[in-house]
């Protein structure tokens, strides 16, 4: 399962990080389950329908956190 939710990850991050408004990717949980993060700058609905809601059957969840900076 691991491997899956891994390989999902690398392939939404490929299709999305390079889209203006999305601050990054991650591993993390829903409900319990392991789920394919993609955070964003804002809460735009234009840009929440470019993020997929699933990569191979793992679900894509969207988080809006606002810019992020590096120190």
């Amino acid at each position: 399962m691991r491997d899956r939710i891994e390989d999902a990850c690398r392939k939404v991050t490929r299709q999305v990080i390079g889209i203006d408004g999305v601050s990054g990717t991650a591993i993390g949980l829903k409900d319990g389950k392991g789920c394919v993060k993609v955070y964003l700058e804002r809460d735009d609905a234009r840009l929440r329908s470019r993020v997929p809601r699933s990569m191979d059957g793992v679900r894509v969840e969207v988080e809006v956190t606002g810019k992020v900076r590096r120190w």
